[in-house]
């Protein structure tokens, strides 16, 4: 704040552009199209078949980007204005943090309908490995190389994507559901822990392992949670945990709600820090 005027100061600082330099050194300027943000954030589009060279650049660059912050998709079908911007049906973006830096940046891979398929970014940052089974699980869109791409959030019996634009966002979309007792008995069966799926071993030379269901429960914390535990006695080996169980789809509620409708949702995605959901929510509209 200076004398009686408002100094308006961008949340990121000017350096962040540095590595926008440092990455057309390095790969050259035609390999990236630059997208304005207002946020200052350098936003960087770049080909899929440089993806993995690129990221894997900003993880071991000097000063480098360790944190993979969020990696999530669009369904970019209905946008009518591009802007300059590559032709993409669906998008893919990579929100990076370097600590030492002090600095953010995001990479975005523009995607066709008939051909939603990129490299597996796991080698490079192990968490995205849960990012890229919500993203497989919600818009369809496969990742080769990743160690086990299955169902995150909806159960694993569900058919489509549900964050896709041509997914239906009202029940009155669906047929009736009903539950008889086959279909009951299939939906329990889905939920069975195979060890083998996720490379456990049953059993080892001299003595088998138990698997010991702990959940799905409220661990002093909004929504459920299931955790497989590997036991050998009484140490534990190995677990898996399991989000999802709690899961509401207001991503897909939100499409269909006028933005002051939709501020409810936004307040009750967790009761116990509801502006926190609010703020951001706004800050977009």
């Amino acid at each position: 704040m200076t004398a009686g005027n408002a100094l308006y100061i961008p949340p990121y600082k000017a350096d962040d552009q540095d590595i926008v330099v440092e990455l057309n050194a390095r790969f050259g300027a035609e390999t990236f199209t630059l997208q304005p943000s207002l946020t200052g954030m350098p936003v960087l589009w770049v080909p899929r078949e440089k993806l993995i060279e690129v990221l894997g650049f900003l993880r071991q660059v000097s000063k480098p980007y360790v944190m993979l912050y969020d990696l999530s998709a669009t369904d970019e079908r209905l946008r009518t204005q591009r802007q300059g911007l590559p032709a993409a049906d669906f998008s893919v973006f990579y929100h990076l943090m370097s600590l030492e830096r002090n600095s953010d940046v995001m990479i975005k891979v523009a995607l066709q309908e008939g051909d939603l398929n990129l490299p597996t970014a796991v080698s490079v940052w192990p968490n995205a490995n849960w990012y890229e089974r919500e993203i497989w699980d919600m818009f369809g869109i496969t990742f080769d190389g990743h160690p086990f791409l299955t169902r995150m959030l909806m159960p694993p019996t569900w058919e489509g994507h549900p964050l896709r634009k041509d997914y239906p966002a009202r029940a009155t979309e669906f047929d009736p559901y009903s539950l008889n007792a086959a279909k009951q008995d299939l939906e329990q069966e889905a939920l069975r822990f195979k060890p083998e799926d996720w490379g456990m071993q049953r059993h080892s030379e001299h003595e088998d392992y138990m698997f010991l269901n702990l959940g799905p429960n409220h661990p002093s914390a909004h929504g459920a949670f299931r955790i497989i535990l590997q036991l050998d006695g009484e140490e534990i080996l190995d677990c898996v945990p399991e989000i999802g169980y709690h899961h509401r789809g207001a991503e897909k509620m939100a499409e269909r709600q006028s933005w002051h409708s939709y501020i409810p949702y936004t307040d009750r995605i967790d009761y116990l820090g509801g502006v926190m959901n609010n703020l951001p929510y706004v800050l977009a509209v």
